[in-house]
C-alpha cells in the first residue's frame, strides 16, 4: 500500500489550498482516512479524518481538530482513490507538513503518505 500525498504549497494568509492523497494497493473496508500535520517543533496533530465503508452512524462523517473550525473539509472519491483536503482561511499557524493516513480497520494496519509541506505566510 502506498499513499501519494500532493498539492503543498506557499499561500499567504487567508488564501487556499486543496491537498490530495492517492492510495495505491489493497485497502480494506472499513477503513479510516485522515490527514495530520506536524509543525515545527510540535507533535503531529490530527486536522481531519473520515469513515470508509463502515455500516453505522460514523460512516462518512468527517471528524476536525478544533483548530479548523470550519475552514478546511475532508472528502473522499472512493472510484479515483483519492482523498482530499480542502482548507481555506489559512492562517500562519497551519504552516507544518501535511500527512494523509489510511487506517485498514480489518487489518489494523496504519499507512502513511510523504508529507507535503504548507507554509502560509502573513
Amino acid at each position: 500500500v502506498q499513499l501519494q500525498a500532493s498539492g503543498g504549497g506557499s499561500v499567504q494568509a487567508g488564501g487556499s489550498l486543496e491537498l490530495s492523497c492517492v492510495v495505491s494497493g489493497n485497502i480494506f473496508s472499513p477503513n479510516v482516512m485522515g490527514w495530520y500535520r506536524r509543525a515545527p517543533g510540535k507533535e503531529r496533530e490530527l486536522v481531519a479524518r473520515i469513515v470508509n465503508g463502515g455500516s453505522g452512524p460514523a460512516d462518512g462523517s468527517p471528524d476536525y481538530g478544533d483548530f479548523v473550525k470550519g475552514r478546511f473539509t475532508i472528502s473522499r472519491d472512493n472510484a479515483k482513490r483519492t482523498m482530499y483536503l480542502q482548507m481555506t482561511s489559512l492562517k500562519p499557524e497551519d504552516t507544518a507538513v501535511y500527512y494523509c493516513s489510511v487506517h485498514d480497520l480489518r487489518t489494523l494496519k496504519l499507512y502513511w503518505g510523504q508529507g507535503t509541506l504548507v507554509t502560509v505566510s502573513s
